[in-house]
């Protein structure tokens, strides 16, 4: 794992996105710019159509900046090509999505197991029995062998998490991760999540939920597009 000058995981600069659409370009990020540092564990909250996932996705190199820099893990990721993004994001970032994204055919273990396989991460004999201990880390181990239907809402995402987890990448970033989840369930989520801090992962998530997002050490208010605070702890800094 690299960080910039600043020791920052997570660096953008003047961040621009602007859609082009029939009646016009509308921005939807205006000149973000950002630190986030190892081990810091963030929450993004704002109004839908604040631009709250497209800044995940400028992070995770899911989309370009119209204009600005993005350096993440020390790589200039809005200078990736399509491949090199690919292989940078498997190995670097694990992504959990709201409605889980499990591949339906797949065993809960195999859907675990396939990252290592895309990234060549881990001996192939060795991947079965990490992707056993990452779904014991998230407490389904015993429904390893089932088909993702075949589970709750909340094991399905403790399974999306168990394989955001599989390379073992710096970087965590989740989207609307509870959105489908009672609130106990969400809770839990979220007390899965400070664990991971805990054991040196950095985490961004973006939720609606501003209870749960007062339990992130941090918390990014967006607006219109724009940084409208920066929260830490309770104390603003920006």
């Amino acid at each position: 794992m690299e960080t910039n000058s600043h020791g920052a995981l997570i660096d953008l600069r003047d961040v621009v996105k602007t859609y082009e659409t029939g009646a016009g370009g509308v921005n939807v990020l205006k000149d973000i710019t950002l630190h986030v540092h190892p081990g810091e564990f963030i929450s993004v909250v704002g109004p839908s159509g604040s631009g709250k996932s497209t800044l995940l996705n400028m992070i995770t190199g899911i989309d370009r900046p119209t204009s600005g820099e993005v350096f993440v893990t020390g790589e200039a990721v809005h200078k990736l090509s399509e491949n090199q993004l690919a292989h940078w994001r498997g190995r670097n970032v694990g992504v959990i999505f709201q409605f889980f994204q499990l591949l339906p055919t797949l065993t809960i273990l195999e859907n675990v197991m396939l990252p290592m396989d895309f990234c060549n991460v881990y001996r192939r004999r060795e991947r079965k029995d990490q992707a056993m201990h990452l779904l014991d880390h998230v407490s389904i181990a015993d429904q390893a062998h089932k088909l993702p239907s075949a589970l709750s809402g909340g094991q399905q995402q403790r399974a999306a998490i168990a394989r955001a987890l599989a390379n073992d990448p710096p970087l965590v970033v989740a989207d609307e991760p509870t959105g489908n989840l009672d609130s106990q369930t969400a809770g839990e989520m979220f007390a899965l999540f400070e664990e991971l801090v805990s054991e040196g992962k950095t985490l961004v998530v973006v939720t609606h939920d501003r209870s749960l997002s007062q339990r992130s050490k941090r918390v990014l208010h967006l607006l219109d597009g724009r940084l409208s605070k920066d929260v830490n702890n309770g104390h603003y800094t920006r």
